[in-house]
């Protein structure tokens, strides 16, 4: 090995040694019981929201009362952005905190936040569409890859 080479290894063992020594140890166990408590009593109070809306007026139709649930989630957690408790939940519930419609919904609220001193239009709102255009173009072409290949290779329409 060269001269070279030995420096940059010893300088990656280096800086190794001290990402181990500065890095949070996390309990996998705890965690993921967090995760789940978090994600879970997410879905429970989506639920319950459903439900209340069926019994509250009986003359809604299941996708009406789909709506309804996920606008009031979407609603409860970027106002829970905007008051910093998303990010409290988030740093207790990990993972469960970003179940796919609360946690797309803190995305946008906080990258408007961030930039919103950046004016309105080029601020608030280019951010805003920056979290959604991935999101939204990661979603058109794994749902078209996934309908091509349920109709050419499964025979499926």
């Amino acid at each position: 090995m060269s001269e070279k080479s030995n420096a940059v290894k010893e300088r990656n063992d280096k800086y190794n040694k001290y990402v181990e020594t500065v890095t949070p140890k996390t309990n996998i166990v705890k965690a993921l019981f967090h995760s789940f408590m978090i994600g879970g009593t997410t879905c429970v109070i989506g639920q319950a929201i459903g439900d209340i809306a069926a019994i509250a007026v009986p003359s809604l139709s299941k996708d009406m009362i789909s709506n309804i649930t996920s606008m009031l989630l979407v609603t409860v957690a970027i106002l829970f952005t905007g008051l910093g408790f998303f990010d409290v939940i988030a740093r207790q519930g990990g993972a469960g905190s970003f179940l796919p419609i609360t946690g797309f919904a803190n995305a946008m609220a906080s990258a408007s936040m961030e930039f919103k001193t950046e004016g309105l239009i080029f601020g608030t709102s280019v951010k805003l569409f920056s979290v959604v255009g991935p999101v939204v173009v990661n979603g058109v072409v794994w749902s078209t890859v996934a309908g091509l290949i349920n109709l050419w290779i499964l025979g499926r329409v």
